[in-house]
């Protein structure tokens, strides 16, 4: 169940959010309204970022947390470099950036109206992402699973400060590709999430067998 951002797909309409705590703030609202009752969350690079902080509003309205967090091509949260959002000013830079990831379709780099809007959406992107700010707080009661591309430009120290996030199970799997490993090496992704997702309901089921 893919989650939109304001300003974006069906919320075309609604103002993109620039600021990273009120927009997890405004997701989270919406997951308890949805009002599912068996749910994990995942994200990849800034969507990841994002999983993140709804977990964390989520136990700060004492909501039920996801059955467990699923990030990828992001760094720990004690490890975001927000200052290098806020540098990345002009289009050149932004186009730079781009191509620097990877993961861009070329046709969007020779269609001027679909560059654009791409550059638009990007820029408040890096706007949120810009205004996260590392509060150290209380690790999460839930099992946090990484992946991530091998030759991905994020440092293995800047993974492995995931580790302080949970007080549960803490997972790394490294999947052959760059930022965009997900997409160059799908089906092996998908085989390890799903691999990770039933290791963590296995996990539970156990648990609730022995305090029963």
């Amino acid at each position: 169940m893919p989650i939109e951002l304001p300003g974006r797909g069906k919320r075309l309409d609604e103002d993109p959010q620039k600021n990273y705590q009120a927009l997890t703030e405004v997701l989270s609202k919406e997951i308890v309204h949805a009002g599912e009752e068996r749910y994990a969350l995942f994200g990849h690079s800034m969507g990841a970022l994002l999983a993140y902080g709804i977990a964390r509003q989520l136990r700060h309205f004492r909501a039920e947390l996801p059955l467990m967090l699923l990030v990828s091509g992001c760094a720990a949260p004690a490890r975001q470099d927000s200052q290098r959002y806020n540098k990345i000013r002009t289009e050149a830079a932004l186009i730079e950036d781009l191509i620097k990831q990877g993961g861009t379709p070329k046709a969007v780099f020779s269609n001027p109206e679909l560059l654009d809007m791409t550059l638009v959406l990007l820029r408040f992107d890096y706007q949120v992402c810009g205004s996260f700010q590392y509060m150290k707080q209380a690790p999460l009661s839930i099992p946090i699973h990484c992946f991530c591309g091998i030759t991905d430009a994020i440092s293995t120290d800047c993974l492995s400060q995931w580790r302080k996030e949970s007080s549960r199970l803490v997972t790394f799997d490294w999947i052959e590709g760059g930022h965009f490993f997900l997409r160059q090496s799908e089906e092996r992704f998908i085989s390890v999430l799903r691999k990770r997702i039933l290791q963590s309901q296995d996990e539970m089921i156990h648990e609730n067998f022995v305090t029963a």
